[in-house]
């Protein structure tokens, strides 16, 4: 065998390697078709000198060079939008990182929630005290306003500004003022009633305000504090209805979990992506196979340019 020939065929096992390469890339039916048949249109041309060698140089500057230079454009662009995905995942995860190392227990939450409720329980009771002797005893334990500080961040459910006004909302015939706080009547009365025995039940904020909702423990009934203005009402829950309240997460540990689920996502899509063809180049590439598994290939060999063409074309679209 001379060397023109033997230069020809080393040739075409490069340009059949670079499809093998692509075909296990793309894990594509339709391409590890074409891989094969190329390798049977080498081996005809290997095992038959009196076969022009030229016809299989031809071939592959016709269909195979512009198979893999298509393919290569799809691997590379999908690539690169993988890699925008993976951008994005790196810094939701630094975020994730970042807010993990911030956000407050929640045990430690509920554990001062219990300790927040004995301070406004003993307040209240007091505030009774100090409006029955009609006192200017300063009514309130020290920090009270500490806690909401500290979690409303976190753990506080957000309110529009017309919840808020809503909430707050009170007649001046309807509560005893003190030069510390003012309170509702029938409230003091329910407090009164039931011993002052009521427990924190969540937190709401609109914007920098925030307020604290108690539940009586010996029946479904609830007051709010409203710490900017030392104010204690009646709570009407029907009025944040549609807020979900379901959850003890808090609102850090809350977007930590979107942040997980959306990168999960992100991390499926990035599989999916990355090895994606368009349907219009997978038609095609099935419409080739078609043409290079036909038996009479050979003899139409010269007429492939209009496949080759169409390939090339391809390769300047805008698909990918």
């Amino acid at each position: 065998m001379d060397d023109y020939r033997l230069n020809i065929l080393k040739k075409s096992n490069t340009e059949i390697s670079r499809l093998q390469l692509l075909s296990v890339f793309f894990d594509e039916e339709i391409i590890y078709k074409i891989y094969l048949r190329t390798q049977v249109i080498h081996q005809l041309f290997n095992n038959n000198e009196d076969l022009e060698i030229e016809k299989l140089d031809l071939f592959h500057l016709q269909f195979t060079d512009s198979v893999t230079a298509l393919l290569k454009k799809i691997k590379k662009s999908n690539e690169k939008n993988v890699s925008l995905i993976y951008d994005e995942i790196h810094l939701n995860e630094e975020l994730i990182a970042k807010m993990g190392t911030t956000f407050n227990d929640q045990k430690s939450f509920n554990l001062e929630k219990q300790q927040q409720s004995l301070k406004i329980n003993q307040s209240l009771r007091r505030l009774y005290q100090v409006l029955s002797d009609l006192s200017s005893d300063f009514p309130f334990s020290r920090n009270i306003n500490a806690f909401s500080a500290k979690y409303a961040n976190d753990f506080y459910f957000n309110l529009n500004t017309d919840q808020f006004a809503r909430l707050i909302d009170h007649g001046t015939k309807n509560v005893y003022t003190s030069s510390y706080a003012v309170i509702e009547k029938k409230l003091m009365g329910k407090l009164c009633k039931h011993d002052f025995r009521t427990a924190f039940h969540l937190g709401l904020k609109s914007g920098e305000l925030v307020l604290e909702v108690y539940r009586f423990l010996d029946e479904d009934n609830y007051y709010l504090f409203f710490p900017a203005r030392n104010l204690f009402v009646l709570c009407d829950l029907t009025v944040i209805e549609g807020i979900d309240v379901s959850t003890n997460l808090s609102e850090r540990e809350r977007i930590v979990q979107e942040l997980q689920f959306k990168n999960d996502k992100l991390k499926s899509s990035a599989a999916i992506l990355k090895t994606a063809i368009p349907n219009e180049i997978t038609d095609l590439l099935e419409n080739s196979y078609q043409k290079i598994s036909d038996v009479n290939f050979l003899h139409h060999l010269s007429n492939f340019d209009v496949q080759s063409n169409i390939l090339k074309e391809m390769l300047k679209t805008d698909l990918f």
